[in-house]
């Protein structure tokens, strides 16, 4: 079937670099001003993103990028889900996709490529946080394992109206079928 859109093909998802700030600020602009997955009012310059992509890897988590034909497409990421020591085994997911590619694919390629980076970082669960209740957002993770794990209702305002927080939880790697190597301290 041919909807218009080219073919996702040719794809690399690869690590994250300062140099791809500018694109990964542009798009997330463009979910900030017009999406309610983000409840920021402001998106993030290019200096804040470069900043971001280096703090995460930094800490070695994965932030990519899909990209195409040297055109960033989407990118992932992953943060701490909380910073009490408990929570160590926990990361939050944040995933956007270039508005000229929803619907091609994109956001499943990074986020199995998250997932299995995420799960190799030593992360055993993750935290999906979708602003607005997103549906795209909801349906993506829900094809890719997440399961409803919660919804916070009328917690943010964007728009003029009310927005739902839905949480959703997939587990990574050996999820809490085994204990880690270290317990957090």
């Amino acid at each position: 079937m041919n909807d218009g859109r080219p073919a996702l093909t040719n794809l690399a998802v690869r690590s994250a670099r300062a140099a791809d700030a500018e694109a990964i600020a542009r798009i997330y602009a463009h979910h900030v001003q017009h999406g309610t997955a983000s409840f920021d009012a402001i998106a993030r310059t290019p200096l804040q993103t470069e900043e971001k992509i280096r703090d995460i890897l930094s800490k070695r988590w994965p932030f990519i990028v899909a990209e195409r034909a040297q055109t960033i497409m989407g990118y992932a990421y992953v943060t701490a889900f909380r910073d009490r020591p408990a929570y160590g085994y926990t990361c939050e997911d944040s995933i956007y996709v270039d508005p000229d590619c929803v619907g091609q694919g994109v956001g499943v390629q990074l986020m199995r490529a998250l997932m299995a980076r995420a799960s190799d970082c030593g992360f055993r669960q993750m935290i999906a946080v979708i602003g607005g209740g997103e549906p795209a957002s909801v349906a993506l993770h829900r094809k890719m394992g997440f399961t409803d794990a919660g919804r916070m209702r009328n917690v943010g305002r964007k728009f003029g109206r009310w927005l739902d927080t839905v949480y959703m939880q997939a587990e990574l790697g050996e999820g809490d079928r085994s204990a880690p190597a270290r317990e957090p301290a």
